[in-house]
């Protein structure tokens, strides 16, 4: 009380700490970055089983690596398309209705797979549940980017993307338990049939979680004479910024599948190495790639976007150089691991907030899932390249080259496109 009697309501001080952020945000907002974790998490546990199980299937089936790389390739051009469908599809029906519907697809053709009977089955279910992993990038992407304050937007979306490394964890635990439990011939079909599990998930989304306010803001402006379409991310006064950023996602991913699909080869053939196929190597890698990404989240608000981008792209180089480079053991190769997950997933924590400042609400799911889907199909081609070029040099030549190129153009993509670290989202 004050001495005239009247009741004063005294404020508790503001938040202070690395998650102050999140103790800071409200309910709905809470659920909403949850929902989006998880859905992260199930999404990189369903997506990372094939590549678990391939070396089962071309032992029991007999399968090339030939036929086994066509149905990574079919899968991430599938997850491209659906990518940028999911992301017209946001604008249209609402975030959280296309979370849903992408997460049951992805589920039920995961699910699937466990029945194939023979490769060209595997390779059509594979290929559809490609759309749907593709798809959920980009709906929770939009959704966890629109709900949260703009001064927060970086370490929330860094920490949802987090979850993929968490899912990818769960798939190896999952697999190492399975296999030692059932016989191969059943436990590769049993480890698909648990990609089941994330349909589960769409039940609490659809009770608890809404379509962010600038959305529905956005959605009631609009008119029947003058709609939203998908092309004005492609219009004179937006095109430069879909090209910039589509460049960005480009030289990012271009990276990452450089390192990831030829490294191993590089050191395990020309090398000798066999720390590569351990549990312990995987498993720095893993840790790696989750701390990354949480670092990545915070330098972002912290630094900036592009700052960020260019940190993580001249760190992802100079790892690439040294596994190509510099003579190394397995023990150095062990330790090697941690950080080239840092790094190589680490740059792609920014990427969800900063595609979602970059374009206005009424064409933005559209705008992220082409810029950063169209970057994918681009960098899908870097792998095949790579092998062509390795057939007249050094094969770590040919991975130097390319990596050096992609992170170049991150470089620049991000030099050249404006900060928007902290933009207020409007309703347009």
């Amino acid at each position: 009380m004050n001495p005239s009697g009247v009741q004063q309501q005294v404020q508790s001080p503001p938040s202070t700490g690395p998650f102050a952020w999140y103790r800071d945000i409200d309910q709905q907002q809470r659920r909403t970055f949850w929902s989006c974790k998880i859905g992260y998490g199930l999404d990189g546990m369903d997506t990372q089983m094939l590549s678990f199980v391939i070396p089962t299937l071309i032992m029991l089936w007999g399968i090339s690596t030939a036929e086994a790389g066509l149905i990574h390739t079919s899968t991430l051009i599938a997850s491209a398309v659906g990518g940028w469908v999911a992301g017209i599809l946001s604008d249209r029906i609402g975030r959280v209705r296309t979370l849903q519907l992408t997460v049951l697809w992805f589920a039920f053709f995961t699910f699937l797979c466990g029945f194939a009977q023979n490769y060209e089955q595997l390779l059509i279910a594979r290929t559809l549940m490609g759309f749907g992993f593709g798809g959920e990038w980009t709906a929770g992407a939009v959704l966890i980017g629109e709900v949260i304050r703009a001064q927060d937007r970086g370490k929330a979306v860094g920490m949802v993307q987090s979850g993929w490394a968490i899912g990818w964890g769960l798939t190896a635990i999952l697999y190492a338990l399975l296999f030692s439990w059932l016989p191969a011939e059943q436990a590769w079909r049993a480890l698909f049939l648990l990609g089941l599990v994330p349909a589960i998930f769409v039940i609490f989304v659809r009770r608890l979680v809404k379509d962010p306010e600038v959305y529905r803001q956005a959605k009631a402006g609009e008119t029947a004479e003058a709609p939203s379409h998908f092309y004005e991310i492609f219009a004179p006064g937006m095109l430069w910024t879909t090209v910039r950023a589509s460049l960005l996602t480009t030289g990012a991913l271009g990276g990452y599948y450089a390192i990831t699909s030829w490294l191993p080869t590089f050191l395990k053939n020309e090398r000798g190495l066999s720390v590569l196929g351990t549990g312990g190597y995987l498993a720095m890698v893993i840790v790696g790639s989750y701390i990354g990404y949480v670092v990545s989240a915070y330098l972002s608000d912290l630094l900036g976007r592009k700052k960020n981008f260019i940190l993580f792209a001249v760190g992802s180089f100079i790892i690439v150089l040294l596994y190509t480079q510099m003579p190394v053991s397995d023990g150095v190769m062990l330790w090697l691991g941690f950080p080239l997950g840092f790094f190589a997933s680490g740059i792609f924590s920014g990427m969800g907030a900063f595609l979602t400042e970059l374009f206005p609400t009424r064409v933005r799911g559209s705008g992220q899932g082409f810029c950063y889907n169209i970057g994918k199909v681009i960098a899908a081609l870097f792998p095949l390249l790579i092998g062509l070029l390795g057939e007249k040099i050094p094969l770590g030549l040919g991975i130097g080259v390319f990596s050096a190129v992609s992170y170049g153009v991150v470089i620049v993509a991000a030099l050249s496109l404006p900060e928007t670290r902290g933009k207020q989202l409007q309703a347009r």
